[in-house]
């Protein structure tokens, strides 16, 4: 799926863009980063530090989360007019099938649908090895701005 037919923003905006957008909000404070914005994807890193684990010493899973609604959210904000429409999370699962205790873990959101009303994000998070760490699906309400 081409994320830049399903929107007129993908190709106007930068991954500076992006961070600046995040600045002041949990994801800046947990050190989320935008990495790359793709024709059909978004992807980004997490430390994995004292903001991030949780008291056995390994990322937490809420972390996990933030990562892939962050980057879902994102991604999907990149295919509408935000003159016109916005998007918020509706529900968001994730299966943890590995633990990291240092360094990063790196996400990558792909679209499974792109719809008028909804959209469905895949989000995959590896470990520096390039291991799944946690899968996750995100889906998105597509909300109208009021006139």
């Amino acid at each position: 799926m081409n994320l830049s037919s399903t929107g007129p923003l993908l190709r106007n905006v930068t991954v500076g863009d992006l961070n600046s957008l995040t600045a002041n909000t949990m994801s800046e404070k947990i050190g989320i980063e935008i990495t790359g914005i793709g024709e059909d994807y978004l992807t980004g890193r997490m430390p994995v530090d004292e903001r991030t684990v949780q008291p056995y010493g390994i990322l937490h899973g809420g972390a996990s989360a933030a990562l892939a609604e962050t980057l879902g959210s994102l991604a999907g904000a990149l295919t509408l007019d935000p003159e016109k429409e916005y998007c918020v999370g509706m529900e968001i699962n994730a299966n943890h099938v590995r633990s990291v205790r240092s360094g990063y873990v790196y996400g990558k959101a792909t679209p499974i649908h792109i719809g008028s009303r909804t959209q469905v994000w895949e989000i995959r998070i590896e470990d520096g090895s390039q291991k799944l760490v946690c899968i996750s699906r995100l889906t998105l309400a597509v909300i109208p701005r009021p006139k």
